[in-house]
């Protein structure tokens, strides 16, 4: 919100009061001032100059040789080559010596062979964005009014000498998007008075419901809506200090009438729409919901096809504007207007919301429909803009006018007490001094007893419940007057709970074994989020989404990984490892009603090089034994290894089928690993990758036995390795599984070192070999006693899997 400094000053006294100061008071009363600026700045010697004549240059078919009055006892010859220079005209004039916007330095000089004591500026080249500049002067020079005084300074007649407030205003603080506002805002932090001349309404003697008709179909859609009429206008250029004041506020000026609904627009922060009255097609307007695929051409020169999202003005049959958001093309405002039908309204905010994204047609308008608006002063705006439109434009306001729906604001009654506020604030004020602070902000209030009754006027419509008032009162007495205390009381030691010491474990582990935390995003879309899935579960869709990148709640975190892996990737950054801890969304009922599950989750993904090209190593790739042992040694170090197993599965469609398993606690499904199947690779624009997901609740939750230590055996160990022909469908785990049920107490590890599948090798068989270890921690073992541990276990081998003991 851009606030001129001299436009606040004429409601409210602060001559006194310097900008600086003034920007400074804003701060720390909680609304936050990004800047200011004086668009006089860095330039000087730019004065008003009369063009007394103007011929064409004789070497040059586009350039005018002018005489200009700037002051001085002789005319000044300035060459220009504006298209829309001309005689009889008053411009701006940068001497000799004078500085322009970009800090340019003009100097006198000859061009094509004439002396050119000067220059002649457009606005631009005073400071004036494009996006602000009356089309009429877009591509040449602006001219000044005719009273200007030729020789004198030209800032104070473009209102450059002003100061422009850039103010950040908060969701909460809608009501400081207008004028009207700020000048509250501003009376209550230095304890003045906001005045407000009044405006008296001159109408005729006809009435406006004889010229028109307003229906509202549903109320909730447009709570207030009316028009006037105005007639007998006369369209033309707004004068020059109101041209001033939308340019400093970065509205571009583009007619009387346009450029009085925004002026009503900075003012009261009420949005205004200015029909004209002849185009409309009826003397109806009906204010109702799009019909699906219903066409509308707004004032952009865009058809767009509308929804039943939409609320639509119509002239009873056809849609002429989009509500609160853009008007129709075929009912804008021309030169040849001569009859304005002009609305004042209140939209429901999140249909205006809706359709502004839905169009992306982020407006001024939109923007204060969106937050809200002062309900009090929805009929005042359109009352002193009609007014302005007579005074401007020469025309005459109809009696009265008519209103399809109508708000009654009342005050908000709020209380609360001395002793609250204290204990609230941390402050000892008196009574006196919090009624001080009501007073200033212009609410009445009524002592009853301790209870303080504050009535809050509908401008500040974001005051509702006694914390509010406490918050009001901090701001204007004031945040840094607040003393700053020492909790007091006893403290007590905090802890992590059970979950929080695993995550911490686990994250020093991952991060030990090389792999850097990620952090994805939770939205993604509906099809990201229905893929590595670990159980069945509807979507969670968002009802406004910000993109239909971000419109889903994720029931994976693998997929965001690869995201980030892609990001990644494509910034040359190609060995990657990364881990997340996050939260995943399940849906078993009405995704509408009911909330989704949270469940936290723990993935892996790795992708490139596990070892560098070097001149004494080839470069060797990421396999799925990688990841495999990653989570292996996690499983180890959470004292769960003979506990977890996995079962290959070509289930999952963006899983490669041959490299994918399920992984099981015990008999509970609680994640994958594998490879991404190379397509998604592909799409992704990634080499081979490997992820792991997995439950991490179910880690949490698991009951693990007790940790007990025992002194290292003083017998020695002994290994004995067997080696055996079987079919290649049985896994290694089943055979380690068979190895361990029926081996002996003394086994304390398995270790497969060989695989081998080819040449003398029957097809469809493999030949694994295996190494045991025994250690008996009271005597030592015999062979005999080996023996026999070695006989039972190749029986059970050769009875389960029909194997060849080689």
């Amino acid at each position: 919100m851009l606030v001129s400094y001299k436009w606040l000053n004429e409601y409210v006294n602060i001559k006194d009061i310097n900008p600086k100061d003034l920007a400074d008071h804003l701060s720390l009363t909680g609304i936050e001032v990004e800047g200011l600026h004086q668009p006089e700045t860095g330039l000087k010697k730019i004065v008003v100059g009369d063009v007394k004549e103007c011929i064409p240059h004789p070497d040059s078919d586009h350039l005018s040789i002018c005489q200009v009055d700037i002051g001085e006892a002789e005319l000044s010859q300035i060459v220009c080559g504006a298209p829309n220079i001309k005689a009889g005209v008053k411009v701006i004039v940068a001497l000799p010596g004078s500085r322009i916007t970009g800090n340019v330095k003009i100097k006198k000089g000859k061009m094509r062979g004439q002396v050119s004591n000067g220059m002649i500026c457009s606005l631009q080249e005073v400071g004036y964005s494009e996006s602000v500049i009356p089309k009429e002067f877009a591509d040449g020079i602006y001219f000044l009014p005719a009273e200007a005084v030729v020789g004198e300074p030209v800032f104070p007649y473009l209102e450059m000498d002003d100061t422009i407030i850039d103010l950040s205003i908060t969701p909460n603080r809608a009501d400081a998007l207008s004028i009207r506002g700020v000048a509250h805002e501003v009376a209550a932090i230095y304890n003045k008075k906001a005045v407000f001349p009044e405006v008296k309404l001159i109408e005729g003697e006809q009435a406006t419901s004889e010229k028109i008709k307003v229906t509202v179909t549903d109320q909730a859609d447009a709570p207030h809506y009316e028009i006037r009429v105005i007639e007998n206008v006369k369209i033309g250029p707004s004068p020059q200090w109101l041209q001033n004041r939308l340019m400093n506020e970065g509205i571009r000026p583009i007619s009387n009438v346009v450029d009085i609904t925004n002026y009503i627009l900075l003012l009261f922060g009420q949005p205004l729409h200015a029909f004209d009255y002849d185009k409309l097609g009826s003397q109806e307007i009906l204010v109702r919901r799009a019909e699906q695929d219903e066409l509308l051409t707004t004032l952009d020169g865009v058809e767009r096809k509308l929804s039943p999202n939409n609320i639509v003005i119509t002239n009873g049959q056809q849609p002429v504007a989009l509500a609160g958001v853009m008007g129709g093309l075929d009912s804008e405002i021309t030169n040849t207007t001569t009859t304005v039908a002009l609305e004042s309204a209140m939209f429901d905010s999140t249909s205006i919301r809706r359709t502004s994204q839905t169009y992306n047609l982020r407006s001024e308008s939109s923007m204060r429909f969106e937050k809200g608006i002062n309900q009090a002063e929805i009929s005042l705006a359109g009352e002193v803009a009609a007014q302005m439109m007579v005074d401007l434009a020469g025309g005459t306001i109809l009696k009265g006018s008519v209103k399809g729906s109508q708000v009654h604001p009342e005050n908000i009654e709020v209380t609360t007490t001395l002793k609250h506020i204290n204990q609230f604030l941390g402050t000892e004020l008196t009574q006196a001094q919090v009624n001080q602070v009501f007073t200033a902000l212009d609410f009445s209030y009524e002592e009853l007893g301790e209870t303080i009754a504050v009535s809050v006027p509908p401008r500040r419509w974001d005051i509702k419940i006694e914390a509010d008032l406490m918050e009001e009162v901090a701001r204007i007495y004031g945040y840094n007057n607040i003393p700053s205390t020492l909790p007091s009381g006893q403290t007590v030691a905090g802890f992590l709970t059970h979950e929080q010491k695993l995550t911490r474990k686990v994250r020093g582990i991952l991060e030990g074994s090389g792999l850097s935390e990620a952090i994805s995003y939770a939205l993604t879309t509906a099809e990201k989020a229905q893929q590595f899935m670990l159980r069945k579960s509807k979507v969670t869709e968002l009802a406004f989404p910000m993109s239909e990148e971000r419109s889903t709640l994720r029931m994976n975190l693998i997929s965001g990984l690869l995201e980030d892996l892609a990001y990644n990737t494509a910034r040359k950054s190609k060995d990657l490892a990364f881990y997340e801890f996050g939260r995943v969304f399940y849906q078993d009922n009405d995704p509408k009603k009911d909330l989704p599950k949270e469940e936290k989750h723990l993935a892996f993904a790795i992708t490139g090089d596990k070892i560098e090209k070097s001149w004494q190593e080839t470069a060797e790739t990421v396999d799925f034994y990688q990841i495999k042992g990653l989570l292996e040694n996690l499983v180890k170090a959470l004292n769960l290894k003979n506990r977890i197993s996995y079962q290959a599965t070509s289930d999952l469609k963006e899983m490669h089928p041959g490299q994918t398993a399920l992984i099981y606690l015990d008999d509970q499904k609680i994640g994958l690993i594998g490879q991404v199947h190379p397509s998604l690779a592909k799409a992704h624009d990634l080499k081979a990758t490997f992820v792991m997901e997995l439950n991490f609740e179910a880690l949490v939750e698991v009951e693990k036995p007790a940790l007990v230590y025992q002194t290292v055996s003083k017998y020695p160990a002994v290994s004995r390795d067997i080696a055996m022909l079987v079919d290649e469908t049985v896994s290694n785990g089943d055979i380690v599984a068979a190895i361990r049920e029926s081996a002996n107490r003394f086994l304390t590890d398995i270790k497969i070192f060989d695989v081998y599948q080819g040449e003398n090798i029957e097809a469809g068989k493999k030949s694994v070999a295996y190494s045991l270890t025994y250690v008996n921690a009271e005597a030592t073992l015999t062979d005999e006693e080996i023996n026999s541990f070695m006989v039972r276990i190749e029986k059970t081998l050769t009875d389960k899997f029909a194997v060849v003991i080689r």
